[in-house]
This record gives structure tokens, C-alpha cells and sequence, in this order.
């Protein structure tokens, strides 16, 4: 009995993450926020499967490098400390 509910748990977790992500991959020619679609259907993914967790594992290190670039762009660009606005008039 145990062994038909988890198969037939992970038939259901591949269809609906298989589903979702098909959903944002679409979206990537689509309109829609494939961004944050592409990473759910992952995430559904890799609760029954290995494959999807390691792809999900890869984009946050990928999302976070991009983000540290980001940022040093940023400062090169606008200057590395805030500047303060002046509220008074003088």
C-alpha cells in the first residue's frame, strides 16, 4: 500500500511541477513572469526528484552572483558611498 502512494505521489508532483514548469518556459517567449515561475516549478520538482533540486541550487549561486555584479556596477557607476540630500535650503 505504501508503494502505490508514493508512486503515485511522485506521478502527481511530475505532472503538476512538469507542469508549472512548462508553464514558465513558455513565459520566457510568452508574457508572463517566467522569473518566478521557472523556480516554483523547480522547487515542485525537486521535493520527489534530484535532478530539479540540483538545477534549483545552480540558479540561486547564478542569482546571487548576478546580483553581486549588479551592485559592483552600480557603484562604479554611481559613486561607492550615498550621497545625502540636503533637506534645508541652503
Amino acid at each position: 500500500m505504501y508503494r502505490i502512494f508514493r508512486w503515485g505521489k511522485r506521478i502527481v508532483i511530475g505532472i503538476v511541477g512538469g507542469a508549472v514548469l512548462f508553464a514558465g518556459l513558455l513565459m520566457i517567449v510568452l508574457p508572463g513572469p517566467a522569473v518566478v515561475v521557472i523556480p516554483i516549478g523547480l522547487g515542485i520538482l525537486s521535493l520527489e526528484f534530484e535532478r530539479p533540486r540540483i538545477w534549483l541550487i545552480q540558479m540561486r549561486r547564478r542569482a546571487a552572483r548576478m546580483i553581486v555584479k549588479l551592485r559592483q556596477r552600480w557603484r562604479q557607476r554611481f559613486g561607492g558611498a550615498r550621497r545625502k540630500r540636503r533637506l534645508s535650503g541652503r
